[in-house]
């Protein structure tokens, strides 16, 4: 439906977005995801249209090459900024009509994504009364007042306390019923949670892409978490010796074990640990994570 194609930025001669290529599907949810400074905010900027780029291009399925794509998208900022004197359905009726609605299609709109994002209850309350997730649900409002096609989130819920964030993030997984959703985030749980697609960026240049699935289907392995009463060098150097055991890392919550056969992995550990008598404190087997999946991107 959304397709980007070598998309460059530059400020001062340096790039802070890097040829990035990459297509959207109808009514999915895709995570933009990268660490702060990535260049995931001026990305957004340029597909809707506030930012001009130094190269690359825009189009959407239906509209002339060329064309003006604002219509087709609806936008919220990190930081969004609102009239506090204005009520929050006078605050939707005024942007509505900036989208070139009448005054009475503005407030019927109003109305309905009131209700739709979940304040319906305090449309008339002045806005610099609302709380963190009110706001952020009222951006959301305002973004799909002239119903886009698809909505652009920048960092939704980086800034709300965790009642608010949970809130936006269940109306953001509910938002695909209606629209395309793109949102960039550095929180890999938030992305994990309600994402159907990955665009992992660093460094303006997008690493990995593709849905969900098929990254974890890449990516994702088996693991085994130890944890002793005393650690010593010599264990990580004998774990990394025992059959089906790969890549062999320490923190300090313990031992790491990627592992290529979980049961031959198991066994050896164990019988290890009985011969050496270590004071082992915790064994556990588990997956490898969306955060395990990004450091490996990255770290390439």
């Amino acid at each position: 439906m959304f397709h980007v194609q070598n998309l460059t930025k530059k400020f001062d001669r340096t790039a802070v977005v890097k040829d990035i290529s990459f297509s959207l599907e109808k009514g999915n949810c895709v995570a933009l995801l990268g660490a702060n400074g990535a260049g995931k905010t001026t990305t957004l900027r340029m597909l809707s249209g506030l930012l001009k780029p130094n190269g690359g291009s825009i189009t959407f399925e239906g509209a002339e090459p060329g064309a003006d794509i604002r219509s087709y998208i609806g936008y919220l900022p990190q930081y969004p900024v609102f009239h506090s004197w204005m009520t929050g359905k006078e605050f939707l009726v005024y942007v509505g009509q900036l989208a070139h609605l009448t005054k009475q299609e503005a407030t019927e709109r109003a109305e309905y994504y009131l209700e739709r994002v979940g304040i319906a209850n305090v449309g008339n309350q002045k806005v610099g009364k609302y709380s963190g997730g009110m706001k952020q649900r009222l951006g959301i409002a305002q973004a799909m007042i002239h119903k886009p096609k698809m909505i652009m989130l920048d960092e939704p819920v980086s800034s709300l306390d965790p009642i608010g964030r949970r809130e936006v993030l269940t109306l953001m997984e509910e938002l695909k019923e209606d629209t395309t959703v793109l949102f960039s985030t550095h929180i890999l749980t938030d992305a994990e949670e309600i994402s159907d697609a990955l665009l992992v960026m660093h460094h303006g240049e997008i690493l990995e892409q593709g849905s969900l699935a098929s990254l974890r289907d890449k990516y994702q392995s088996a693991k085994i978490e130890l944890a002793f009463k005393t650690f010593e060098e010599e264990q990580l150097e004998a774990l990394k010796a025992l059959p089906g055991i790969g890549e062999v890392t320490a923190n300090r919550d313990g031992i790491i074990c990627l592992v290529d056969d979980t049961e031959q992995a198991r066994q050896a550990i164990l019988t290890k640990v009985t011969q050496e008598n270590w004071a082992l404190t915790d064994f556990s087997v588990s997956k490898t994570t969306l955060e395990d999946m990004f450091m490996e991107v990255v770290n390439k």
